[in-house]
């Protein structure tokens, strides 16, 4: 099976090419008792995405847009999202198992209670969203994706590594982060830097947590004072 690698951490990517692996084209995700596999869902607009229940399985998702998407206790095993706009996502009370989001608008989506295993966010958007109590309990990665005022609420991060990110004013709202990899990325206008405990930075990265955690402090430099 094919991975992809970011320093310590390696992502194990859904196995579509696999010989004597099908995908049919389909033109909605509800299936039969809520299971859908081996298709190719793409260049969809919609107004609506409605899940509740499903399994989605060996599957490719390509080029959706909709209005609002709502998926609920969906789960979800070697699927492929790319170029979706799912802006108005919320997903929740889920488990994702090799699953890559590649080139994805996810601004403003919520993802609360949701399992991640060997899942991969790469160039993805999620300007505005909030990650409500995710979980990773396995390897997870997000590459090169821009998270600007994000909110990370009391997510259980610990080993998942964050790549050439954009964490301009990302929240962090307590949560486990044992040996979350933050090297590579820009750490000084993030906020909450004191929950970060046990992550894993680099020694210039120090200078940055440090700025981050003086603006969160709202402290005054003397040097800005006229002590006359």
């Amino acid at each position: 099976m094919e991975s992809r690698k970011v320093r310590r951490v390696s992502v194990t990517l859904p196995a579509l090419g696999e010989p004597g692996l099908y995908l049919s084209n389909v033109t909605s995700l509800e299936g039969g008792r809520g299971r859908v596999a081996e298709f190719q869902y793409a260049d969809q607009d919609l107004r609506e995405l409605d899940l509740a229940g499903a399994h989605l399985l060996d599957g490719r998702i390509q080029r959706v847009r909709t209005q609002r998407a709502r998926l609920h206790e969906v789960r979800a095993d070697s699927v492929q999202f790319t170029d979706c706009d799912l802006s108005s996502l919320t997903w929740s009370g889920s488990k994702l198992s090799r699953v890559t989001f590649s080139n994805c608008k996810l601004m403003g989506a919520q993802f609360e209670d949701v399992a991640l295993d060997n899942v991969l966010f790469e160039n993805c958007k999620f300007d505005y969203a909030t990650l409500d109590r995710l979980r990773a309990t396995g390897p997870l990665i997000f590459s090169k994706c821009t998270l600007r005022e994000t909110t990370i609420k009391a997510c259980d991060l610990s080993s998942v590594a964050f790549d050439a990110c954009d964490l301009r004013l990302t929240e962090f709202e307590g949560g486990k982060y044992r040996d979350c990899d933050l090297r590579g990325n820009d750490l000084s206008t993030l906020r909450g830097a004191a929950v970060l405990k046990k992550v894993l930075i680099d020694r210039a990265q120090v200078a940055q947590l440090a700025e981050a955690l003086a603006a969160e402090l709202e402290v005054t430099y003397g040097e800005d004072l006229d002590d006359d």
